[in-house]
């Protein structure tokens, strides 16, 4: 397959994973035990995003990876042009509604210096410090370990192109140095910065740095395939199985007071390495076969979810999410009010309220995503590629 080939079943997947984070989120205490509990593990959405970044980073950048400056500089342009304009917009919205109206403590976490936690924000840094990872654009914590991908990417790809067997040892050396962060710094406390295990293996790219290399293996299998299509969703029914079977574990796991399966020592090696080759055998299904999912998830609906996306993961919690769930449950009781006044009030007893409000925030976050992807993200993706920035060389005056 053609390294820029556009896969449209895997940018309609981005929408089904963002999804999954939502649900995660929006988990209710009223809700039955067994859905509960599995909706506590819906973030698997995360772990099918880093096996995504990986396919899809060295499927464009692997045969054409250079240690210059100007390439460099160019791909790190394009990777700001897809992350950061909205991460940035959101981020200076969250700190911009605090500083006017107060909110939410979370928004600085623990460090009572909002300025230094902007900084941090700004900047991806915060999300070395298990104290701070949550601060700001909460689930923005991801992208720390995202960019920590790109920067290393191309140099990655240049050693694996040496020497196959890189693309195992690799992993192992960053896991090496991750853990060898932690023993060092878990003895200070600053903030949490690489605090302990946990942080490393489920927050930090060090610990989960094996999704990413999992998504690259996959790219290079099918770099090196010829474009045919199967008829049978072979592959595709056992990622899906596969996917069952690994949230299946974690909700299984005892929590023994721990929040998520995820935290159990077993559930961090489901998550990081059986759950992320389950995922890398559906994305596999969907780009080399025909099944009713691919046909879906390739749907002009899902392109367009997909698309925007990514913004729905930034706003699905935070000050914008915080303004659509109020409007949601005003909606709601307006709504249960007029069933009342109008002697039906039989209908509110047969519906959920907590389904309904889930319902009606996963709709509204949806169309804000679409309107924002439109007006925002899109046309300054556009703008920032086709511009100069980064790729001019400043020549020193000389006098």
């Amino acid at each position: 397959m053609k390294a820029n080939s556009y896969i449209p079943a895997l940018t309609g997947v981005r929408a089904i994973a963002a999804f999954f984070v939502f649900f995660h989120h929006y988990n209710q205490l009223d809700f039955s035990y067994p859905i509960q509990r599995t909706l506590n593990e819906f973030h698997m959405g995360v772990t099918m995003f880093f096996v995504l970044s990986g396919f899809l980073i060295c499927m464009r950048y692997y045969g054409n990876s250079e240690i210059t400056g100007s390439w460099f500089r160019k791909y790190i342009k394009n990777r700001i042009a897809r992350i950061y304009p909205m991460y940035l917009f959101l981020t200076l919205l969250t700190f911009l509604l605090y500083f006017l109206i107060g909110g939410e403590a979370s928004v600085i976490g623990t460090v009572q210096s909002p300025i230094l936690i902007l900084f941090l924000n700004i900047f991806f840094i915060r999300g070395f410090f298990d104290d701070l990872k949550f601060t700001g654009v909460g689930q923005g914590w991801s992208l720390t370990v995202e960019e920590c991908f790109y920067l290393l990417a191309p140099v990655l790809f240049i050693g694996i192109k040496r020497n196959k067997n890189n693309l195992i040892y690799y992993p192992l050396l960053l896991l090496v140095f991750g853990i060898t962060m932690v023993l060092v710094f878990s003895n200070f406390s600053v903030f949490g910065f690489f605090k302990n295990f946990q942080f490393l293996f489920l927050y930090t790219f060090f610990g989960r740095c094996v999704e990413f290399f999992i998504g690259m293996k996959l790219a290079l299998i099918v770099l090196e395939k010829k474009e045919k299509i199967l008829p049978r969703p072979v592959f595709t029914t056992m990622g899906v199985l596969g996917m069952v079977i690994a949230v299946s574990v974690l909700v299984f796991l005892p929590l023994n007071g721990r929040e998520f399966g995820l935290y159990h020592p077993f559930g961090i090696f489901t998550n990081n390495i059986i759950l992320p080759i389950s995922i890398a055998v559906l994305y596999y299904g969907l780009i080399i076969e025909k099944s009713w999912l691919q046909k879906f998830l390739s749907s002009a609906t899902m392109q367009l979810l997909g698309k925007s996306s990514y913004i729905f993961y930034l706003i699905h919690i935070g000050v914008i999410a915080t303004f659509l769930k109020n409007i949601s449950r005003n909606t709601i009781d307006l709504l249960f009010n007029w069933f009342d006044n109008h002697g039906l009030e039989w209908v509110p007893e047969k519906l959920n309220d907590s389904i309904l409000y889930i319902a009606l925030v996963f709709v509204l976050l949806n169309l804000v995503s679409i309107v924002l992807y439109k007006l925002m993200e899109e046309p300054l993706n556009l703008a920032i590629r086709k511009s100069s920035f980064l790729e001019k060389k400043i020549n020193p005056i000389i006098g």
